[in-house]
């Protein structure tokens, strides 16, 4: 009778601690899985880390995480179209990595598509909820090629409100800056 509910308990444990306690979604076990990928591109190694993520994008194809890691490298690179494909792949697979929106948007204002990349922008900045001022600052500039001006103002001061020094650069640049007499 001891070994039964023993082995119940053990059974319960088990249970617990494999379907309840371990729970990594596929995207931190990535994490985990690439750090040394990871920690290249944020050294800036952009040359070895393509070939890091290139190899795992071989190893492991439903990896949202190596595709959008790969995207970030043809980016760095200025290989806008196929950081365009990558990140797409990317976000095939998991549509909640903020910034594969951010730098799909980058490749795609980078080749003068700006109405796409407003589109990305804008994903970007809902999925990053006012954490990033990169997204406000690009959605902002793709703003600006689709004269949307106003709009593109407040991208901008939302921006310096986050604390980023460039938006507030181009804020004093034109189209922003009016003549003293003007402004009220």
């Amino acid at each position: 009778m001891e070994i039964a509910l023993l082995s119940v308990f053990f059974v319960l444990y088990l249970t617990i601690r494999f379907y309840l306690v371990d729970h990594d979604t596929p995207a931190d076990k990535d994490r985990k899985r690439f750090q040394k990928g990871i920690d290249l591109l944020s050294e800036r190694n952009t040359e070895e880390a393509h070939q890091y993520f290139d190899e795992a994008v071989r190893q492991h194809p439903n990896s949202a995480l190596a595709y959008a890691c790969r995207g970030k490298c043809q980016l760095a690179r200025q290989n806008h179209f196929s950081a365009i494909y990558d990140l797409t792949q990317a976000l095939s697979r998991d549509n909640t990595l903020a910034d594969c929106y951010l730098d799909r948007g980058i490749a795609y204002h980078q080749t003068e598509q700006f109405t796409e990349a407003f589109r990305e922008f804008d994903k970007a900045v809902w999925f990053f909820r006012d954490e990033k001022p990169d997204a406000y600052r690009w959605r902002a500039l793709a703003r600006i090629q689709l004269r949307q001006l106003p709009q593109a103002e407040n991208d901008l001061r939302r921006a310096v409100a986050l604390g980023d020094e460039n938006s507030f650069h181009i804020l004093m640049q034109p189209p922003f800056t009016r003549p003293v007499y003007q402004r009220r």
